[in-house]
């Protein structure tokens, strides 16, 4: 049931966030010499004036496909290692979030990949007259067949470092929210209590990485002209340095924040809703803390107390 509610918190979150995240996207990318956009508000107002509203929506695709799994493995690998650890302590919900962060930059990289080329793709036009990708799967391949696995992979490394701490905060920040929020069940601000939960556990996470996330950006829409600019991770990160200065690891951030919440709070009241409503009926859960996609030891032992 883990993989399930994991899969359908996913679709949502994609589909609440996927604007902001272009957006966050081009003004992480963008030219420093010729910017094309002066702010998050900018940015948004000229994607639909020059690309129509289907701009905001370039590559979605491939997180619609790639985020489901990944939510699914994520909730699933961080429930099943929780019972593994055995007690619910903010340490466990922290490794077993990381854990899940780390597996599933399997997935997550090649998806960033190509969902990032194809959201530079035609940028400004509202009818790209020389399309380099059909979608997402045409973009991977074509990557694949001009650099094979190494180029299909690129920026595994900025995803691997920005996703296990990232999960990790993630996790046990929506732990200790929802504890201390206290909800129950039949309390009637429960879903808003879960949906703020959520929404700052994301915010958190996001804060905790997000300087990683600039340069795994950087890497990965490299190269989109045929040109490689940056070397290396540390290469890039002294050229972005040198030309604009430390405020570059901030680029896209109000946009990324302005995503976080509503995408995260999405995905974290649909997953502990669906485990609610699956296993409440027989196994009664005491208050929210039960419902958490993190407490499957609560949830299956029917009257086990939290340990915290």
């Amino acid at each position: 049931m883990d993989f399930v509610a994991g899969c359908i918190g996913g679709a949502a979150g994609v589909l609440v966030g996927h604007p902001f995240d272009t957006v966050k996207v081009r003004l992480q990318v963008q030219s420093v010499d010729k910017p094309l956009y002066r702010g998050t508000y900018h940015c948004f107002q000229s994607i639909i004036r020059q690309e129509s509203v289907f701009g905001l929506y370039k590559g979605i695709g491939s997180p619609m496909m790639g985020l489901t799994f990944i939510n699914a493995i994520v909730f699933g690998v961080q429930g099943n290692t929780m019972r593994l650890l055995g007690h619910d302590t903010p340490m466990n919900q922290f490794l077993a979030g990381a854990a899940a962060g780390a597996i599933q930059c399997v997935i997550c990289c090649p998806m960033e990949l190509a969902k990032t080329r194809m959201q530079m793709q035609g940028t400004g036009e509202k009818k790209s007259s020389r399309k380099l990708y059909k979608n997402s799967l045409d973009c991977l391949a074509r990557i694949y067949n001009r650099e094979g696995l190494r180029g299909v992979n690129r920026g595994m490394l900025t995803t691997l470092i920005r996703e296990t701490p990232g999960f990790g905060v993630y996790f046990l920040a929506y732990d200790v929210l929802t504890r201390s929020l206290g909800c129950e069940p039949d309390d009637r601000y429960m879903i808003p209590k879960l949906l703020f939960a959520g929404g700052m556990a994301g915010i958190a996470s996001w804060l905790s990485t997000y300087p990683v996330d600039v340069i795994k950006s950087r890497l990965q829409a490299d190269g989109v002209g045929g040109v490689n600019q940056y070397s290396s991770i540390a290469d890039c990160v002294r050229q972005s340095v040198r030309r604009e200065g430390y405020m570059v690891f901030t680029r896209g951030l109000t946009s990324t924040l302005l995503r976080a919440f509503p995408v995260n709070a999405a995905t974290f009241a649909t997953v502990t809703l669906i485990l609610l409503y699956a296993r409440g009926q027989e196994e009664g859960p005491k208050d929210c803390e039960a419902a958490q996609p993190s407490h499957h030891t609560q949830i299956q032992q029917q009257g086990q107390p939290s340990s915290m």
